[in-house]
């Protein structure tokens, strides 16, 4: 069945679940392929920043090395938040090492959101998209089955072509669901990879800067 023949037998209902789900389709490759390029930039970034932050004589000198290669901004938060907040607040209270613990914990916790962006479309294409195909694959044979009745005539060939046309939405649903379940599961395991890189030099750089006391 052509697009011209889809639009030109479907109904209204028909033609929503259609371009509902080709939106769904385009936004999760969109996100896939902006997102993949993303996080394999990341990965590559996260490990030659923590390299020049260990290789740097100091810390402000270990801040400009980060600089030069966190191009999408990971780790260079999780410094910044290094710098506590003045005296005179609840944000201030506690020992120092308390203070970094929670200031990095909050940075860390907004770098891995950000990295988890789209995430959520994903899933929610890959999992609501089986159900509008199987909804369009019913909604079709409902309509085929109900013209043949009003047209007193219903024989296997009669049937077979409409049902047949009927079952396409769910293949289509099944073509939208499947990369975007994969992509979800991939980038969710370079998302993971990424948050520990980070959440283990959070920790390495609170014990540098925490006092000895600590």
């Amino acid at each position: 069945m052509s697009l011209s023949d889809f639009l030109l037998h479907s109904d209204l209902v028909s033609r929503v679940l259609a371009v509902l789900l080709l939106a769904l389709s385009v936004s999760s490759w969109v996100v896939i392929v902006w997102k993949w390029r993303l996080l394999a930039r990341v990965q590559v970034d996260v490990r030659r920043s923590v390299a020049a932050f260990w290789q740097a004589p100091g810390f402000d000198a270990a801040r400009q090395g980060v600089a030069q290669f966190d191009r999408d901004a990971c780790v260079a938060p999780l410094l910044e938040a290094t710098l506590l907040p003045v005296g005179g607040t609840l944000a201030s209270s506690g020992d120092r090492q308390n203070q970094l613990t929670r200031v990095l914990r909050d940075a860390l916790q907004q770098v891995v959101r950000r990295l988890q962006w789209g995430q959520l479309l994903l899933a929610t294409a890959g999992s609501i998209s089986p159900f509008v195909g199987l909804l369009g694959t019913v909604w079709g044979i409902f309509n085929a089955l109900t013209g043949m009745a009003e047209a007193g005539q219903l024989t296997i060939d009669k049937v077979a072509g409409p049902v047949g046309e009927a079952l396409v939405m769910t293949a289509a649903g099944l073509a939208v669901a499947i990369p975007a379940v994969l992509g979800y599961n991939l980038l969710g395991r370079r998302i993971a990879w990424i948050e520990a890189e980070l959440e283990g030099f959070a920790h390495d750089v609170r014990g540098l800067l925490a006092d000895p006391q600590d």
